[in-house]
């Protein structure tokens, strides 16, 4: 069960509303990548998550782990370029971001890739964004998360260096750039701790995953 933001006093679906995007804050990872933050993008950001939550046609998958077929720690959900998306405020925060890194990114967010964390049990393991242009391209891709905060970790290839970490929840926004998604790797770990429930919207450009 989701327990609320003190902070967030949009309690009804129509009052979801995007802040600005001048509170973004940059820290320089190294070796090209870098990340921007701004807390509490998404006023409403708890009310968006039970319409998710309940509304989006959620699939569980299943993977080859080595010699067996395991589930996937995550309910998924992928919106193409040009598919409707489960509410009108992704929308707006897609172009809102297409629009304010254009000159960066020289492209739009095209995609949205839906991750919901049920639990503490639920996680992704290390990775890069590194399927089609991203694995030999600088890149974005924009995290919108809604619910409970998770960590979101981050450490160079292969590890060797000290890790990033971010709690990202109630409607808070990072965006990996540069040369983030090949120098770097990220992971929502699995916590041992009580942790309710959190959606993550990924927006990325065309050819990226």
């Amino acid at each position: 069960m989701l327990q609320g933001s003190l902070f967030d006093q949009a309690d009804r679906i129509e009052e979801t509303a995007l802040g600005g995007l001048d509170g973004l804050r940059r820290t320089e990872l190294g070796a090209g990548a870098w990340i921007d933050v701004l807390p509490g993008w998404l006023r409403g950001a708890d009310a968006l998550f039970e319409l998710l939550a309940a509304q989006v046609p959620w699939r569980a998958e299943r993977r080859q782990m080595y010699e067996r077929v395991v589930d996937v720690p995550r309910l998924l959900k992928y919106y193409g370029a040009g598919e409707e998306l489960p509410h009108p405020v992704l929308g707006q925060a897609r172009d809102a971001l297409s629009a304010h890194y254009a000159r960066e990114l020289g492209e739009p967010f095209t995609t949205a890739g839906l991750c919901y964390y049920r639990d503490g049990r639920d996680s992704v393991a290390w990775h890069g964004d590194r399927i089609g242009r991203g694995a030999r391209e600088n890149t974005m891709v924009a995290i919108l998360s809604v619910g409970a905060p998770r960590d979101l970790v981050l450490r160079p290839v292969g590890g060797g260096g000290p890790a990033v970490r971010r709690a990202l929840g109630h409607g808070d926004l990072i965006v990996m750039g540069g040369s983030c998604q090949r120098t770097w790797e990220h992971a929502i770990p699995k916590s041992t701790r009580a942790a309710g429930p959190r959606i993550s919207v990924q927006f990325r450009p065309h050819g990226v995953r």
